[in-house]
């Protein structure tokens, strides 16, 4: 088990215009419980934390506001445990679905870590990509 990302506090997304701008610099992706969004930060843009970075939404489809914080504290914990798996310069928003709720901990925790480690392997090829094109 990976360890704990030391200050995973200040690794939330939190201004509506970070949302936004993941939303519209990428495309949706999905696993069996959530989707999610992932995009790379450019360095033009404001940061207060240059580490990786992960948003959560919880809308009114996923039940009453009890449901919905107990989905959001599942996976605010799942994020927390493994947020050192994803690269620095990336944001992630997680659109878990109402199966989060019931199923076990354990299986969302692997679940969380496929997808960051997805994200992990999108930025090695994108890497790979880039000195690829600047070979003479």
């Amino acid at each position: 088990m990976p360890e704990p990302f030391p200050d995973w506090r200040s690794a939330r997304l939190r201004k509506h215009a970070d949302y936004q701008r993941v939303y519209q610099g990428s495309r949706k992706h999905g696993s069996p419980s959530m989707s999610y969004f992932f995009r790379w930060r450019t360095a033009e843009e404001p940061a207060e934390n240059e580490g990786p970075r992960v948003g959560l939404t919880a809308g009114r489809v996923l039940g009453k506001a009890v449901e919905r914080n107990r989905i959001k504290r599942r996976m605010r914990e799942a994020v927390r445990l493994h947020l050192g798996e994803l690269p620095a310069g990336v944001d992630v928003i997680l659109h878990p679905r109402k199966s989060v709720l019931e199923m076990e901990f354990v299986r969302l925790e692997g679940e969380v870590s496929r997808i960051f480690t997805t994200v992990a392997q999108s930025a090695a090829r994108a890497a790979a990509h880039t000195r690829r094109q600047e070979r003479p």
